[in-house]
């Protein structure tokens, strides 16, 4: 009775732990205070007879404005909540390295990113019980969407900005609050981009977290609409419940490996060995669970490091192989992100948040679905990953792939916004980001050293398949049509930026090229790197989200997701972790 007495008073005046003050051993450990770590965590910690304590790299930022601020989410890019990773040359987007930006604080990317919440397309979403996941499918992952929201209905001045919405399609008692910007733009700029896309024959989606994506709508962000404020992981998981005795935080905290119990048979985590703000090396221990959600950047560096990958990558670093899995790291897919810029005659006081997604005909006038190539596609993947994960295999996963494009998943993303938006004030200036979604290009990610501080080798590999540039180039046009076209077409003055001086309105195929190229940036989507498939497809994890040969060893975030979807992925990624809660509270 005494140490229960102490239990709750230690947790209640201490949640932040220092190296001196933890147990001598959790029931779980995870590893990553994003969206999915902090999502177990909460449900996890709601059983009051299991201890949980999650590691977490950063701080806290929940006061800091660059966080906060539901306007100018660019402005905490490159700063110290941001881990700033950079790829590696990219020998098919011109040599460049790319910036990668991920969040590196308690709430992980939600702290920096752009607040969307747009869910995948349905059948993107059955896919991953195609191809050998019982228990996933749209069906089975959309009570947990709904699970997860507490959704704001839009008031009457953010419905004559251009809002829709369909009820049914949202949750309103979740921890996560959904919704709209007080600061939409009103006035006609909303019709004008109706009667632009429409002109273009594309229509008006009354609400893409349903399940369907096509068609151009203003699309929610995860807020606080009474608050005013940006909605992070923290602030919806954790801060509610902060006070429970047992979910202990460690802030600033770098986790190096897994540690492993001498046992005969599948790999067995004791714990995880970590390093302190101070620079004290030490051991959590746990006795049921390790969970990854360190993301798809840091969770498979974590598993290399602790033993768990190819056996020629760890020699080279003198670890210990652990567990023979030479699919870790390897199936990451990024989508490609480019811009332009214009002038206008206009002065935009207000936000906006439109976005139109195009499948493969709305965008690609000579779409022929005929004319891919999956085998010669997967040849290609198979010789850039030295056959880690076969041909055979690519080309079952590509077929796929390309069966959901042949079905009219929107493999488009264009998105308008004005430069207030970005931070940067009320100003005269319209841009679109616009992006490829399904690329056929695989990467990997994997470590550089044994060294847990050392950043690993980012290689999204943009444009590795041709067909990738192709549909980039194609997407570029649409998107470049749209500001040519009327009504849209009457508030332009000039493009800014590329300019006709580097991309005229007649370019060549090898000039879009060119500049594609040149130009391309990293979406910051990164998935699949720890992929939930069978493990002779390349899989990291089973459809429970074990790693493979490993006996009590999970990852949690969006490396599981085998396939890049049509929405953004923070949505997903806590369906995902509501979802693995339960399935971890059925073994307990």
């Amino acid at each position: 009775m005494l140490y229960k007495i102490w239990l709750i008073f230690f947790f209640v005046s201490a949640t932040v732990s220092s190296s001196s003050a933890w147990l001598d051993e959790y029931d779980f450990i995870i590893v990553g205070g994003g969206p999915a770590g902090l999502t177990v965590a909460n449900r996890l910690s709601e059983l009051p007879h299991i201890t949980v304590a999650l590691i977490e790299a950063g701080g806290d930022a929940s006061t800091n404005p660059n966080v906060t601020s539901v306007d100018g989410f660019t402005t905490a890019l490159g700063t110290s909540i941001d881990w700033q990773y950079t790829s590696t040359n990219q020998s098919h987007a011109a040599g460049q390295t790319i910036a990668y930006h991920s969040g590196k604080a308690l709430g992980g990317t939600t702290t920096i990113n752009g607040m969307t919440y747009v869910r995948a397309e349905k059948s993107q979403i059955d896919s991953w019980g195609e191809i050998g996941n019982p228990g996933w499918s749209w069906d089975d992952l959309f009570p947990y969407y709904l699970k997860s929201e507490d959704f704001t209905y839009p008031t009457s001045a953010q419905l004559s900005s251009g809002v829709s919405y369909v009820p049914d399609d949202h949750g309103e008692s979740g921890p996560l609050k959904v919704g709209y910007p007080y600061g939409l733009l009103n006035g006609s700029f909303h019709t004008i981009v109706e009667d632009t896309w429409e002109a273009l024959d594309l229509p008006h989606n009354e609400d893409v977290n349903g399940g369907s994506v096509r068609g151009f709508t203003i699309w929610q962000s995860t807020l606080d609409m009474v608050a005013n404020i940006r909605e992070d992981a923290a602030r919806a998981y954790y801060h509610p419940i902060q006070g429970r005795p047992n979910l202990h935080i460690f802030l600033n905290t770098s986790a190096n490996r897994i540690v492993w119990k001498k046992m005969g048979g599948l790999a067995t985590a004791a714990g995880v060995e970590i390093t302190s703000s101070n620079g004290t090396v030490s051991v959590l221990n746990c006795s049921r669970e390790v969970i990854l959600s360190a993301g798809s950047l840091r969770s498979p560096a974590i598993l290399e490091l602790s033993g768990v990958e190819n056996p020629s990558i760890l020699e080279k670093y003198g670890i210990e192989v652990k567990v023979d899995l030479p699919s870790v790291g390897e199936n990451l897919q990024d989508q490609p992100n480019l811009s332009f810029v214009y002038s206008t005659n206009s002065t935009f006081n207000g936000s906006i948040v439109y976005v139109a997604y195009g499948a493969m005909s709305d965008f690609f006038s000579s779409w022929n679905s005929s004319n891919l190539n999956t085998t010669s596609y997967a040849e290609i993947v198979a010789a850039a990953n030295n056959n880690t994960v076969s041909a055979e295999s690519l080309e079952y996963l590509f077929n796929i792939q390309l069966n959901l494009l042949k079905s009219g998943v929107p493999n488009a993303e264009t998105v308008m916004e004005t430069s207030l938006n970005l931070g940067l004030g009320p100003s005269g200036f319209l841009l679109s980001a616009f992006w490829l979604l399904m690329p056929f290009s695989r990467g990997s990610v994997h470590i550089n050293s044994a060294d847990p501080e050392a950043y690993p080798s980012i290689n999204p590999n943009f444009f590795l398949v041709d067909f990738d540039l192709d549909v980039q180039i194609a997407i570029a046009k649409w998107t470049r049509k749209f500001w040519g076209t009327e009504s849209m077409k009457s508030l332009i003055t000039a493009e800014i930026s590329p300019g006709y001086d580097i991309l005229p309105q007649n370019a060549t195929d090898y000039q879009w090229a060119t500049w594609v190229k040149t130009a391309v940036t990293a979406n910051s989507h990164p998935l699949g790197t720890c992929a939930m498939m069978p493990k002779e497809l390349g899989g990291v994890v089973d459809e429970k989200l074990k790693v493979y040969g490993t006996a009590n060893v999970r990852v949690v975030d969006a490396s599981v997701m085998p396939f890049q979807v049509s929405g953004h992925l923070s949505s997903t990624v806590y369906a995902i972790a509501e979802k693995a809660a339960d399935m971890i509270k059925e073994t307990l």
